[in-house]
């Protein structure tokens, strides 16, 4: 069977926005001159937002698009781990922007903290159930009364325990006498160490894993089955698990994953042209991106993926934004949100789901400046490509227009 290439297919997206960005001055000026400074996390040891940061910086768009508007920028990117450390500075007051996904947002918004959602940083971040060379794991099933490696509180468990739902019926680890071993970092995990029988890991690091010390892939959270996989869906990989057909989030998988860029008030408020300034930025290196082959974009961060170019494209090619084109929230990234913790509170992280008047209230301070931004960067998509049911990702309606949301 043929597969095609979204990322390929959407170039005319890329191609359209590129011109049209050098209009983007007509946003609307602050201040001519003024003086600002500006703190942004980032994970480059994650997906997406690796090579759209990393062109962010090289090229100095942030400050351009920053000058652009009537302000001299002075940029101070920092590279974090994994969410929680970055999470930390945020509240103390430490972070103007940073990106962390769904799990930590819920938490923040469960206890009403003052984050605003300015837009998607990355999205459909393939995560892997792996497992040792020599492993007599062959299906998910095979797990019960193993020790299982993940990072607890964080989207590899939710993914995980969404995998187990859909293929077992329970999202609950302890109902198979499962032990999670909580996995700080991504390398650690995916290198199954001992005295663990198995780990969900996030693509980059299990690609370089597989490659560097033979790791096997068992299932992932995009519903496929993965090379060590022996079982009902067939022998290796590439076989689609019928259970994943019944998740929310099909056809994202049984899990989907988004992360969002979060900022302070000021950002949105006071010097609202610096948000703005972020979106037109990160539009641009998208747009720029998108030019370049999957394998060129995984080179500029093979110091932080490690992997050759071939494995690289992959992940790549796997990334919400570049399948889109564009990075505007939407409907359905809101809905991840709102979903997420329907499952925290099943697993006791949380003691009450969110409203969905909670979640749109978290996006209703950045909504005008994407508005602004979507319209001076050229309409990319044009509006139905917001609901196109054909695309292999949700999505919906912006977040400009969460008038129009349906009541959840």
């Amino acid at each position: 069977m043929t597969v095609l290439n979204p990322f390929r297919l959407n170039r005319r997206h890329f191609m359209a926005g590129a011109a049209s960005m050098l209009a983007l001055p007509s946003i609307g000026r602050a201040q001519a001159g003024k003086k600002a400074k500006v703190s942004v996390g980032r994970q480059p040891f994650a997906a997406g937002n690796s090579p759209i940061t990393q062109k962010m910086i090289a090229d100095k768009m942030l400050e351009q698009a920053a000058s652009e508007l009537g302000y001299e920028l002075e940029v101070d990117w920092r590279d974090y781990p994994s969410a929680l450390p970055m999470v930390e500075a945020f509240l103390s007051g430490d972070l103007d922007i940073g990106m962390w996904g769904n799990t930590p947002i819920v938490r923040l918004l469960a206890q009403q903290q003052p984050i605003n959602i300015l837009t998607v940083g990355e999205g459909h971040l393939r995560m892997v159930l792996c497992t040792r060379a020599d492993s007599d794991i062959k299906t998910i099933q095979d797990l019960k009364g193993k020790t299982v490696g993940a990072l607890v509180g964080g989207d590899p468990y939710n993914a995980l325990s969404q995998m187990l739902l859909y293929e077992t019926g329970n999202a609950d680890p302890k109902a198979f006498g499962i032990t999670i071993v909580n996995t700080p970092t991504q390398a650690q995990a995916a290198s199954v160490p001992q005295g663990m029988d198995a780990a969900i890991a996030i693509y980059p690091a299990f690609l370089k894993a597989k490659a560097e010390i033979g790791v096997k892939g068992i299932m992932n959270s995009f519903g496929y089955t993965e090379d060590g996989y022996s079982g009902p869906a067939g022998e290796g990989a590439g076989h689609l698990l019928e259970s994943v057909k019944k998740s929310k989030f099909y056809p994202d998988g049984y899990y989907l994953h988004r992360s969002f860029w979060i900022c302070s008030d000021r950002i949105v408020t006071d010097d609202a042209p610096i948000g703005q300034a972020f979106l037109v930025a990160a539009q641009r290196a998208l747009v720029a991106l998108g030019k370049e082959k999957p394998a060129a974009v995984s080179d500029m961060v093979n110091k932080y993926w490690g992997l050759p170019s071939e494995l690289g494209a992959k992940v790549v090619e796997d990334e919400v934004l570049f399948r889109r084109g564009w990075i505007w929230p939407t409907e359905g990234d809101a809905a991840a949100i709102l979903q997420i913790s329907n499952f925290m509170v099943e697993g006791k992280q949380i003691d009450a789901p969110l409203s969905w008047e909670q979640v749109k209230a978290g996006f209703a301070k950045s909504a005008p400046l994407l508005a602004k931004v979507y319209e001076a960067s050229g309409k990319v998509p044009d509006e139905k490509g917001f609901t196109d049911t054909s695309a292999q990702d949700l999505r919906g309606l912006p977040s400009w227009q969460m008038d129009k949301w349906a009541a959840k």
